[in-house]
């Protein structure tokens, strides 16, 4: 089981993924997660209300169902195939981010300053994550997809405004990090 608990080498999982979507693109599906919100507000009769949710969701059962997996796959790894929930980063990052208050760097991959239950009863955590679910949500679809749809397989298409849009990804998230962040922490 040593295989199973450990992450997998690029060579074993970047063709795996390559062979995913290949098969997306011979059946001439897409792969990508933020769409999948638009479908779940048309199932729920969105579409009596704005034109953009007057779509057929039937064709897009087949993501849904990626969704699915998606949320009972992280919740088997999580609880039944995670021996150590450590993250091996630099003990540089790990030390900076430990003098910003995130105490349990290097430790978990969801810092209890943010994610913790107790953290969700300061107004001011909790405001910072509802105001960065509608930034992600509104520029997942001002972008036209999210991350993993342009970065894995806008680029796969060779599709250049999935290019634009990974290099925007890289240059918000480095202005976040570098710049605003401090000024929040």
């Amino acid at each position: 089981m040593d295989w199973i608990y450990n992450p997998w080498p690029w060579y074993v999982s970047g063709p795996l993924i390559a062979l995913v979507l290949f098969l997306l693109l011979m059946v001439g599906k897409r792969f990508g997660m933020s769409s999948n919100l638009r479908t779940i507000c048309t199932i729920c009769g969105a579409g009596k209300t704005t034109d953009f949710f007057r779509f057929d969701w039937k064709a897009q059962r087949w993501n849904l169902v990626v969704v699915l997996g998606v949320i009972i796959g992280g919740f088997i790894a999580n609880t039944f195939l995670s021996v150590d929930n450590s993250v091996s980063i630099n003990p540089k990052v790990a030390s900076e981010l430990q003098s910003k208050g995130f105490n349990s760097a290097g430790m978990e991959y969801m810092p209890d300053m943010l994610f913790s239950n107790e953290a969700l009863t300061d107004p001011k955590v909790l405001f910072l994550l509802i105001i960065g679910g509608l930034f992600v949500g509104f520029g997942a679809r001002y972008a036209g997809g999210c991350t993993s749809g342009h970065a894995i397989s806008g680029l796969s298409n060779l599709q250049i405004p999935s290019l634009i849009a990974v290099i925007g990804f890289f240059i918000g998230g480095l202005t976040m990090v570098h710049f605003i962040f401090p000024l929040i922490f």
